[in-house]
């Protein structure tokens, strides 16, 4: 087992962390896989691929994600009063990896709906949360969104499995049940 201890003795110093041994670290922590979408004040789709999706609340229904500020995307979920969180089905890795790179239109050849608001919703995925955005909090090199659920669809099958994500690498839930 690794251990590394960043801590100092006075609350001024900044412990420096080795940025991709904190992540391998992080990684131990397995997750779900989602498309974040939205639409920009132009109506042009965006769509992220994003694991830092959490419940916060259900009463009043609230979500949480976030992104990194450097991503090309970034300023449209920004300006963006709502979006959709896609829950990503086992079957779908090539879709996580089409929204987690960089392309001009990410939703070319891509079956999708539109919510009432004009945001996209993938087809085939576990389900998916319309939000509107409540607010934003600081989070370092990533901003955090907090989304108000407007409404939600799931898919209710017992054969419905998640698309995992854990120690950088795409797993099936079913890889893990014992």
């Amino acid at each position: 087992m690794t251990s590394v201890d960043q801590s100092k003795d006075t609350p001024e110093a900044s412990p420096l962390f080795d940025g991709r041994d904190f992540r391998n670290a992080l990684g131990n922590f397995g997750t779900g896989v989602t498309v974040i979408t939205t639409i920009d004040q132009e109506s042009r789709p965006y769509g992220v691929t994003v694991s830092s999706f959490n419940s916060v609340s259900l009463d009043p229904p609230l979500i949480l994600w976030s992104q990194v500020r450097s991503a090309p995307s970034h300023q449209a979920f920004v300006e963006a009063p709502v979006f959709v969180v896609n829950i990503l089905a086992e079957s779908q890795k090539d879709l996580s990896n089409h929204f987690a790179k960089p392309s001009e239109d990410k939703f070319k050849g891509i079956a999708h709906h539109l919510s009432p608001q004009g945001i996209p919703i993938l087809e085939g995925t576990l389900g998916h949360f319309v939000c509107a955005k409540e607010r934003e909090v600081d989070g370092g090199d990533h901003l955090i969104f907090i989304g108000r659920v407007l409404s939600y669809s799931y898919n209710t099958s017992e054969h419905a499995a998640p698309l995992f994500f854990w120690k950088g690498k795409y797993h099936s839930a079913a890889d893990h049940v014992t």
